[in-house]
């Protein structure tokens, strides 16, 4: 009789233990939007994430602004900094020129 009155238990259990299980094809239990297919990490996605840095700057401008800065202080130091971090620039060749001008 013992046997007869657990699987009776077990079956009175069965209907909400197949309620609370969570659907193959759903996101979540109790949660109408259905799967239709696995992410792919390849895939572009439909909704892209913001950008967290802005895109990069040309260099050839970036370089040509520190050199106006640069010239702008009028400063032998401002001149020598731009040419020791810019050596092989051709505004180096100018800012070169300018800071022998200056010493004279």
């Amino acid at each position: 009789m013992r046997k007869t009155r657990r699987s009776g238990v077990l079956l009175a259990m069965l209907p909400a233990a197949v309620v609370l299980l969570p659907v193959p094809d759903r996101i979540s239990p109790g949660e109408d939007t259905p799967m239709y297919r696995k992410a792919n990490a390849g895939e572009p996605s439909a909704a892209s994430p913001e950008r967290t840095m802005p895109p990069a700057r040309n260099p050839k401008i970036a370089v040509a602004e520190e050199y106006e800065i640069a010239r702008r202080r009028g400063t032998a130091e401002a001149l020598e900094l731009f040419i020791a971090r810019h050596p092989d620039s051709s505004l180096a060749e100018r800012a070169r020129t300018e800071l022998r001008q200056m010493k004279r």
